[in-house]
């Protein structure tokens, strides 16, 4: 059955997700989601979300495909393709790929990333198209439901446990304290976030952020200290991103943030939940191991150098 890629239609959001979910069940997507995330791309990302269809219309693989524009450095793009594994084998991956590279090429990219599941397969697969590992990152799942969680601990004197809902009125503070813990965190692209407005718009407003279980350790007023919730209707909790600012480091305010949303989360319903971590970044995979965490899938960056 003939295999072509095509750009994404807003009716594919739903086949869209599903592929996701079969390809990699450790990360939320949702239709939701994925039409916000498309609505609300920043311009300099070029951002072009592709599907591969059979002939009878159906999804069988999906490639997220930009620019790093957040990124330190200029010219490097990123190719994300996933295909259902039910429909491997087929083709799909390769034309996604293609299309996806001649994309991020055209607009300036001379480095391409891709995340490749640390299968044998899998990354015979991205070898073989010109890609050499970079790096590894895990995911990681807890079942919420069942785990004996650490006790709840009672805030230290002068530390306040808060929710993202708390800063409704001003989430500046918010931001501040994402850019400031997201510029170190382990990685061979790098992160700047300098751009309030697409924060507020694509983070403080989007539909899987969680508000209410995000949590934030403030000390004397200031935010600290955060651990970001993601959550999808569906009994699934994600941690986005879990943080400290330098001043405020080595007092164990992230670890006590992110029990406590993990807490919240399992009263207000949340039955798993999934967490992503650099395979370097041992402290935090320490961190996630005491709550109860095991690793479920390891993902594998993979660069390829063009021009």
């Amino acid at each position: 059955m003939t295999v072509i890629v095509r750009d994404v239609r807003a009716e594919d959001a739903e086949g869209f997700a599903r592929v996701r979910r079969a390809a990699l069940p450790y990360m939320l997507a949702t239709a939701e989601q994925l039409v916000f995330d498309w609505a609300h791309a920043h311009p300099d990302s070029h951002y072009r979300p592709l599907v591969a269809v059979t002939e009878d219309g159906g999804i069988i693989g999906t490639a997220q495909v930009g620019i790093a524009h957040e990124a330190a450095e200029p010219g490097i793009g990123f190719v994300n393709v996933y295909v259902d594994p039910a429909h491997s084998g087929r083709g799909a991956g390769t034309l996604l790929l293609r299309a996806g590279e001649e994309h991020v090429a055209e607009r300036g990219a001379r480095s391409l990333f891709s995340w490749v599941l640390d299968e044998p397969a899998n990354r015979a697969w991205a070898e073989r198209r010109g890609y050499t590992p970079s790096r590894s990152a895990h995911f990681l799942r807890l079942d919420l439901a069942a785990a004996g969680l650490p006790p709840l601990q009672a805030a230290p004197a002068g530390v306040e446990l808060l929710t993202a809902e708390d800063f409704a009125a001003d989430p500046r503070p918010l931001f501040e304290l994402d850019a400031v813990t997201t510029a170190d965190e382990p990685s061979d692209v790098g992160t700047q976030l300098d751009d309030y407005a697409h924060w507020r718009t694509t983070t403080w407003e989007h539909p899987l952020f969680d508000r209410a279980l995000t949590t934030v350790a403030v000390v004397d007023g200031v935010p600290a200290a955060f651990s970001a919730a993601l959550t999808d209707g569906l009994g699934r909790y994600f941690s986005g991103m879990t943080g400290t600012a330098p001043a405020f480091r080595g007092r164990g305010l992230a670890k006590l943030a992110k029990n406590t949303s993990l807490h919240r989360a399992r009263a207000a319903g949340c039955t798993e939940a999934f967490t992503g971590n650099d395979a370097a970044n041992g402290p935090m995979l320490a961190i996630n191991e005491w709550f109860g965490y095991e690793i479920g899938a390891t993902e594998v960056r993979h660069v390829r150098t063009i021009g």
